[in-house]
C-alpha cells in the first residue's frame, strides 16, 4: 500500500512518501497565482492508496490539492489537532485552536526526545512551543517571521526593500539594517523563550528548528538541531497513532 504525506502551508506544499516508519525523500512546490504549480503532480506515482494531509492553507487551495489526489485514487486522511496523542498532551483548552502544523511538529519532537524541548517553526509566522519531560505542551508564542516583518515594512514604506541585506550587529546601510533588525528580533525572542523555558522546567531545554525560513535564523542559534521535515515526520506519527487507536 502506498502512503504519501502532504504538508500544505501558507506558501509551500511539501510532500514525501512514507516508507515503513520513515519519511522518504521530501519534495516541494510554492503556491503559484493562487494555485499549485501544475507540474508538481507529475512527480507522484500514478496511483496513491492513502494521502495523509496537514493543511493550514485556504479552503480553495486545499480543494486543488484534494482534486489532484482524487485523480490518483487516494483515500484522504486529514490530520487534526487532538488533546492527547502518542505521548503528547496539548496545553490549549480548545485543541482545535492549536494549529495542526504546530501540533504535528510537537508530535515529531516528542518522538525524537524525552527531554524538555523548545520547537521553533519559521514560516510565514514564527512559532515557539515548549514541551516538558512528560510530553506536556506548556504553551508557546506566535510572532511574524523575519520574512513577514520585511514584507510588512515594505507594504507600509515602499522605499524599504522586502529582501536583501546581511546581518551585522550595527549596520551602515538600510538593507543590512533591515536584515539585522528582523532576524535579530526573531532570534532574540527564541533566546528569551529558551531562558524562560529553562526556568519553567528546571533544566536547559533542547532546541529544534524547522520551517522554510529556518536557514536565516540558524546562524544566530548555533545550539539548534535542524529538522526540515519535522511536520511531515509528525504527520507520519499522527497516521500511525490514529490507525492504532482505531484498530
Amino acid at each position: 500500500m502506498t502512503v504519501w504525506l502532504f504538508d500544505l502551508g501558507n506558501t509551500r506544499l511539501k510532500y514525501a512518501p512514507l516508507h515503513g516508519e520513515d519519511v522518504g525523500p521530501v519534495a516541494g512546490t510554492a503556491h503559484a497565482a493562487g494555485g499549485l504549480d501544475p507540474s508538481w503532480i507529475e512527480r507522484l506515482p500514478e496511483r496513491i492508496d492513502t494521502a495523509v494531509i496537514a493543511s493550514v492553507a485556504s479552503p480553495a487551495l486545499r480543494a486543488v490539492l484534494l482534486d489532484a489526489l482524487a485523480a490518483r485514487g487516494a483515500r484522504v486522511e486529514m490530520a487534526r489537532t487532538l488533546p492527547v496523542l502518542d505521548g503528547l498532551t496539548v496545553a490549549y483548552a480548545d485543541p482545535a485552536r492549536f494549529g495542526v502544523d504546530r501540533f504535528l511538529a510537537l508530535l515529531a519532537a516528542r518522538a525524537q526526545t524525552r527531554e524538555p524541548v523548545v520547537v521553533v517553526g519559521v514560516g510565514t509566522a514564527l512559532t515557539i512551543d515548549l514541551v516538558d519531560v512528560d510530553g506536556r505542551h506548556l504553551g508557546g508564542r506566535i510572532a511574524p517571521s523575519p520574512t513577514l516583518m520585511r514584507e510588512a515594512l515594505q507594504r507600509r514604506v515602499a522605499q524599504l526593500p522586502a529582501t536583501g541585506g546581511t546581518f551585522v550587529e550595527f549596520a551602515t546601510d538600510t538593507e543590512d539594517a533591515l536584515a539585522s533588525g528582523c532576524e535579530g528580533a526573531a532570534a532574540a525572542l527564541v533566546e528569551r523563550s529558551l531562558v524562560q523555558a529553562a526556568a519553567r522546567v528546571g533544566a536547559a531545554p533542547g532546541l529544534l528548528l524547522h520551517g522554510g525560513g529556518m536557514e536565516g535564523l540558524r546562524p544566530h542559534l548555533p545550539q539548534a538541531q535542524v529538522r526540515p521535515d519535522l511536520v511531515l515526520a509528525g504527520l507520519a506519527r499522527w497516521h500511525r497513532a490514529t490507525a492504532a487507536a482505531h484498530a
